[in-house]
């Protein structure tokens, strides 16, 4: 990537409700919870929030409704570095998320997107209106397939380079590889998407037309698969897991951040740095809240 680069986050942002839970409910049975944070979330917003905290410019182009939840979004990305473009959708409610946490620190959530599934292909991309040859487009799949069709077509019209983060998963997701220049998935995502595993999975999207691949695998680390070049393995950066909401977010994004600001491709150093700033979101409860900060990203990156 050159230096000086935008990002452009364009996907969702929600309140979470986290509820901290002894297991996972089942099916018929009521249990106790406790309710631990009340957060702003939403993949899009995490990102976001993420990268803009490393330094690197950053705005989300996100959807809300007229609601309270709408202003509590506000409230909570006011102190944030990040310029945000929120799109008030009338007769829609804002997205908001329950978590539900367990003690080992895995965690269930249940979004609603009437909000960013409302977007339209003509609103998202209007937003676009500062993107510059070499800036960076970031989804999310929250979107409607139009809205992320439309938006990645039109980031290829004007030469960005796009991130595509296909969570929460949708059938349709295989058509648009010819159109992502990095994909960034875990494990169960990728085996869902391509009917393999690991490095047989990152050949299938590089085939497919993704210029670089980064697989996350839990505790047995990261792979990263870039076009002409030999697969290499990142180890995960040891940690206790109090709560793993965010993780996969704050990854993605200190990776992203971590090319961008240094003018490169994206590297093993990068995914080092990605590395890093997730084990420290997920040794912390909360979503924005046990995000890294500015500080502790700039001692990452300058490793």
């Amino acid at each position: 990537m050159p230096a000086n680069v935008r990002a452009h986050v364009i996907g969702n942002v929600a309140v979470d409700e986290t509820i901290s839970v002894s297991t996972m409910p089942e099916a018929g049975a009521s249990i106790l919870g406790r309710e631990e944070t009340r957060d702003l979330g939403g993949k899009g917003a995490n990102q976001a929030v993420v990268m803009a905290r490393t330094g690197l410019p950053t705005t989300l182009v996100a959807a809300v409704g007229e609601d309270f939840r709408a202003q509590t979004i506000r409230d909570q990305l006011a102190p944030e570095p990040v310029e945000a473009k929120l799109i008030a959708l009338a007769g829609r409610s804002s997205d908001f998320s329950i978590i539900f946490t367990t003690p080992d620190g895995e965690n269930a959530i249940v979004t609603t997107t009437d909000s960013a599934g409302s977007l339209t292909p003509e609103e998202a991309i209007a937003a676009l209106d500062t993107a510059v040859s070499g800036d960076l487009m970031v989804l999310q799949g929250n979107l409607s397939e139009a809205t992320t069709l439309g938006l990645l077509q039109e980031a290829r019209r004007r030469d960005l380079v796009t991130a595509f983060n296909p969570s929460p998963l949708r059938p349709y997701f295989g058509d648009f590889w010819p159109l992502v220049d990095i994909a960034f998935l875990n494990r169960g995502e990728a085996e869902s998407l391509t009917g393999s595993s690991d490095t047989a999975a990152t050949e299938k999207l590089l085939q497919s037309g993704v210029r670089h691949v980064v697989l996350t695998l839990g505790g047995d680390g990261a792979l990263l698969a870039s076009r002409g070049a030999a697969i290499a393995t990142i180890p995960a950066v040891s940690t206790k897991a109090i709560d793993t909401t965010g993780a996969g977010d704050t990854f993605m994004a200190v990776a992203l951040a971590s090319a961008a600001l240094r003018g490169v491709e994206l590297d093993p150093r990068a995914i080092g740095h990605a590395a890093s700033a997730s084990a420290l979101t997920v040794s912390r409860r909360g979503t924005r809240s046990a995000f890294p900060t500015t500080e502790e990203l700039q001692a990452i990156l300058a490793r």
